[in-house]
């Protein structure tokens, strides 16, 4: 797990738990960070690829389905942190850091959750924008076969299995 590089230097952002992080603390590679509140918090840029998260062949298919209605061509992590946010107000901080020409990024969200429960969090909301849109089929086989699929997922094993798989500590979330 990443800690912060030089404490308490630098513009700060206000952290979920109260507490506050240096911006110069904060680089690309980190994905979460231990906080003096004591808990671990999940740390996501807008340079961090969807595939941190989901599958490239899911992302895909998410791109290529789901409209943007903002700048951005594609589904992209600022979309799913914004799904998150949406979900857990008080639970993210979003803070644009553009400005911060250090960090290598525009947009930074901080969660009370770590990267673990941040991620089977992505995933939840992700099945249930899937579930929504298959209710509106007008086929009752897909939506039985989706409906029954969905019993047998299991977030939490899919999170683990995701995770083994992936360089989740690297700075380019490769496949390992």
């Amino acid at each position: 797990m990443s800690t912060p590089r030089v404490p308490g230097a630098g513009d700060r952002i206000e952290l979920p738990c109260g507490e506050s992080i240096g911006l110069s603390e904060l680089d690309m590679g980190m994905r979460e960070f231990d906080c003096a509140c004591g808990s671990t918090h999940a740390l996501v840029m807008d340079v961090h690829p969807p595939a941190r998260f989901l599958p490239e062949f899911l992302v895909d298919v998410l791109r290529e389905t789901v409209e943007t209605t903002d700048e951005a061509e594609e589904l992209g992590t600022v979309h799913l942190m914004g799904i998150v946010l949406e979900e857990f107000p008080d639970a993210v901080v979003a803070e644009d850091v553009s400005e911060d020409g250090d960090i290598g990024c525009g947009l930074v969200w901080i969660t009370d959750f770590d990267a673990r429960r941040l991620h089977e969090i992505v995933v939840e909301l992700i099945v249930d924008l899937m579930e929504h849109a298959v209710s509106h089929a007008n086929d009752e086989d897909t939506i039985t076969e989706f409906e029954a699929e969905m019993r047998e997922f299991d977030v939490s094993e899919f999170v683990d299995v995701y995770r083994a798989e992936r360089d989740l500590e690297g700075e380019h979330d490769t496949a390992v």
